[in-house]
């Protein structure tokens, strides 16, 4: 972004600075603003890029006593002879104009989501292509983020590829279940995944506050019959039934729902989470969906009358999400990864039969969406930069 201003001033009694830009717009910054965010040395960390300014030394009211500027930079003096320069590119990425904020947002948060049926054409890149080249590992975090979903190919049937792919990222996130975790048919399985019985469509972890926000799964031996996966779009089958239901939706959306997890792996645990199943932002806008049917408890903390309501609306969002337009269908083969978003996706597996051996392996792993969002703001920057 190369800015260039054509004016600069104080107006509303030196509350505000006005520029006015050489491509014809306008902006507007509080002065108290300006002066929090003063980059001078001593109210900017540079080398960790943090503010030093503390806010009990800030005058909320301040004025500003004088400004002059050129083509790039404004330079104002405060009340207190202290003494601040601001570059015009710096000043223009922060306008607080709906537009220029909204931009800004977009840049930073990739809010962008293409919404998918059955007619998905699952995203596929290359396991190895991806640990090594920025450009495939953008490819594989930027439609992570876009579609909810990527497959990764041709990593080796056994353990650990999973670990790579988080040191790629930056690391994996630690449940209770451990680093990383094996999906097979287990005795006494401390989890309904580890059985051979058909999984209906759930996200992971919602006995959590914070569930994992991307899963890893890592394929390494598959049954012969059996054992496909399933996903589905929930922030799509979500439009659908508010759509279709708005009271469904509203329930939904409004009712919290208590999860539950005990038992043994990494260590003992006994969890518990209060969700709404379907979670929105203060915009109305989905950000999350949180259910898991056999980790929902069987104490449920409404008053008596909204209980087969909530059944009711619960039940027409599943069978939503069973509809052949919404979920699609594939099978995971030896080598395959497959990631997604587990705030947005929800999956399930179709039952297999348990043989004397074990038929059916897969490794999964959890990362945080905070982790994942730094990867792939760095990756952005490296492969725009050309690195």
């Amino acid at each position: 972004m190369h800015c260039a201003m054509l004016k600069a001033e104080a107006v509303d009694g030196a509350h505000l600075m006005q520029i006015f830009w050489h491509d014809g717009t306008e902006s507007l910054y509080p002065a108290v603003w300006l002066r929090d965010n003063c980059q001078c040395s001593e109210c900017y960390l540079h080398s960790a890029k943090a503010r030093k300014l503390l806010l009990e030394a800030l005058d909320v009211n301040i004025r500003i006593k004088d400004l002059s500027f050129d083509r790039k930079k404004v330079y104002i003096t405060w009340p207190n002879e202290h003494y601040s320069e601001f570059e015009a590119n710096w000043l223009k990425k922060r306008c607080f104009s709906q537009q220029a904020r909204a931009r800004l947002q977009g840049v930073l948060f990739l809010p962008e989501c293409q919404y998918w049926g059955s007619e998905l054409q699952l995203p596929t890149l290359n396991f190895e292509d991806v640990l090594k080249e920025d450009e495939h590992a953008y490819k594989w975090l930027s439609t992570l983020k876009k579609v909810g979903i990527v497959r990764l190919t041709g990593a080796a049937d056994k353990c650990g590829e999973i670990t790579k792919l988080g040191k790629r990222i930056g690391f994996l996130y630690l449940t209770f279940y451990g680093h990383t975790w094996q999906v097979q048919d287990k005795i006494d399985a401390n989890n309904v995944a580890y059985t051979t019985g058909k999984l209906s469509f759930h996200t992971d972890y919602p006995a959590l506050h914070h569930p994992p926000g991307v899963q890893l799964l890592h394929c390494i031996k598959q049954t012969v019959t059996g054992g496909d996966s399933e996903i589905v779009d929930g922030f799509n089958v979500c439009q659908k039934l508010k759509e279709k239901n708005p009271q469904a939706f509203h329930i939904l959306s409004s009712t919290f729902v208590d999860f539950t997890d005990i038992g043994i792996d990494y260590c003992d645990f006994s969890v518990q989470s209060k969700h709404k199943i379907i979670e929105l932002d203060d915009k109305g806008q989905v950000v999350r969906i949180n259910f898991n049917n056999a980790t929902r408890d069987t104490i449920f903390d409404v008053p008596i009358e909204r209980v087969q309501p909530f059944y009711s609306a619960l039940k027409e969002f599943v069978d939503l999400m069973n509809s052949k337009e919404y979920k699609y269908t594939f099978k995971m083969n030896p080598g395959d990864v497959i990631t997604f978003d587990n705030w947005r996706l929800l999956h399930g597996r179709r039952s297999y039969e348990a043989g004397t051996e074990i038929s059916r392996h897969l490794e999964g792993a959890y990362a945080d969406w905070d982790v994942v969002m730094s990867r792939l703001r760095i990756l952005r920057q490296s492969v725009k930069n050309g690195n």
